[in-house]
Order: structure tokens, then sequence, then C-alpha cells
């Protein structure tokens, strides 16, 4: 197992320049908690971050990345425009404000947090091309899309989609939006990949977690990594910052892989009523 110390940057491999673990902050609106996990994330080697307006911790995500001793520009910062706030002029205004809360000139991904509410793909799509041209946001994602979503999204920005952010974990394998994605060449990247903390009451996990002596956290993530999926796991304290950093040196064997692709089960932890697939 790879020390703590030896997983540097150059150890956490990278999907088109995003590193394919990141923090997570959802949840985490407690300001100085918040302030403090995205530093100590960065400090432990963390080099991607994620948000969203809807999370009320913007603030406190770019007071953390300040107090951090990195450059910003080794950093990849992601934020999410919430569904209320997507039609075209309010795109353009809340961008501009996440940007102010974060701190920063720019950040690398802004997503369409749901295709819902105010989403108009014409009108929502254009705002984020404005931005994108503008330097603003360096890559332009969506968020919770199905195929039949992505698609459309697809056909109606000028610039690329980089990134869909979905539920994602060994319980909710979501094959069909990762074959979508994969024929539009979208990255895809697994929020609540610990599904909540349902691996840890899963047998198959339990028993990998042994074979390897590592935490079922662990597992779930490298799973995931082996998929060539971004994970951004929530967490706060230092403990589970660097449980999940660890998890960059596990490399799960065929037969491991194999069972976890073979678990039965649909375990949807995040499914409000506004979700495209209900």
């Amino acid at each position: 197992m790879v020390s703590l110390e030896e997983l540097s940057a150059e150890y956490c491999p990278t999907a088109n320049g995003m590193p394919m673990l990141g923090l997570g902050t959802w949840q985490n609106t407690d300001s100085e908690q918040c302030v403090e996990s995205v530093a100590t994330a960065i400090e432990t080697g963390y080099r991607h971050v994620d948000t969203a307006q809807a999370y009320d911790n913007e603030r406190a995500v770019g007071e953390g990345i300040a107090a951090a001793d990195v450059d910003r520009d080794e950093l990849f910062l992601a934020t999410k425009v919430w569904k209320s706030n997507l039609a075209y002029d309010d795109v353009l205004e809340t961008a501009r404000d996440s940007l102010d809360r974060l701190g920063v000139d720019y950040v690398d991904l802004l997503y369409v947090h749901w295709p819902a509410d105010a989403y108009d793909p014409e009108e929502t799509l254009a705002a984020f091309d404005e931005l994108y041209d503008e330097g603003l946001i360096r890559n332009v994602g969506v968020s919770n899309f199905e195929p039949e979503e992505l698609e459309v999204a697809a056909g109606t920005l000028e610039a690329p989609i980089f990134a869909n952010q979905i539920e994602l974990h060994p319980m909710l394998s979501q094959d069909h939006i990762r074959e979508a994605c994969d024929n539009y060449d979208v990255e895809v990247v697994a929020y609540s990949p610990l599904a909540r903390g349902a691996v840890f009451d899963r047998p198959e996990i339990q028993e990998i977690a042994r074979k390897h002596d590592v935490s079922e956290v662990q597992v779930s993530l490298a799973w995931l990594r082996e998929k060539g999926v971004t994970a951004i796991p929530k967490a706060t304290g230092r403990e589970h910052i660097e449980d999940n950093w660890k998890s960059l040196a596990l490399e799960l064997d065929r037969e491991d892989l194999n069972t976890l692709d073979g678990i039965d089960a649909t375990n949807r932890v995040v499914d409000p009523a506004f979700g495209p697939w209900n």
C-alpha cells in the first residue's frame, strides 16, 4: 500500500485534466468547518473541489482554497447553477455571483444542476456558451441528465459537454447513462459515491475490504476509478478526507471487479420528484 505521503498529484490520475478524486461539499454548511475541510483536503493532495449554488457554501469553499498553500491554477474547481436560476439572464447573473463568492476569476467546470424548473435547453445553454466564450468557465457540465437530456444538450450547445455528474456507486451502476456519456465523449462524475454510507452494509464490499485490509469506502472509490469515473465523496474531518485519498493506492483485481459488478441492487439515495427519471 502506498503511504499517504507518497500519494502526490502525480499519483492522482486525471480525466482530461480533471483529477479523478475530488472533495464533495454537499451539506458542509458550517462555514468554519467547510473552510477547514477544503484546506485540509488540498493540503492532503486533493486538487479537485466540487460545490454548488444550492449548497450555500461557495464563500467558505473559496476561503478554504485561499487558506491552502496551492496556486489557483493547480486546482480544478467546479460549481453548479441551481434549477431556479436557469433562465438566460439568471444563469449569467448567478454564475458571476458564484465567482465572486468563490473569490476566483473563473471556474474549471460549471454544471446545470438539474434539467428541471427554469431549465430550457435553448435559453439555458446559450447562457453557458456565453460564459464559456468569455472565459469565465473553462468547461460546461450537466448534472442528473438522462441519455435523452444529454442528447438534446449535445445538439444545442456550441461548447463541448465536459461532464455529466450523476449519482453512481456499486448499488447504482447507471450503465445506460455511462454508455451515453461514452458515446458523446462526456466524462462521468459520481456524486454520493458511497450511497450515503450504504456501502458499509454490503457483504460483497465488506469481503473485498477485508481481503485488502482497507475500508469499504476505499473499495467503492477504487471501483469507480477502475470504471473511468471521477468520484467526489463528501468528507469533513481529516480522517475521512485521508481515507478517501488512500483509495488511489488500492488496485482491485478482476475477481473483485466481477464481484462488485455483480451486485444486484438499485439503491438510489437521491430521488426528488423533479428528477428526469421520475
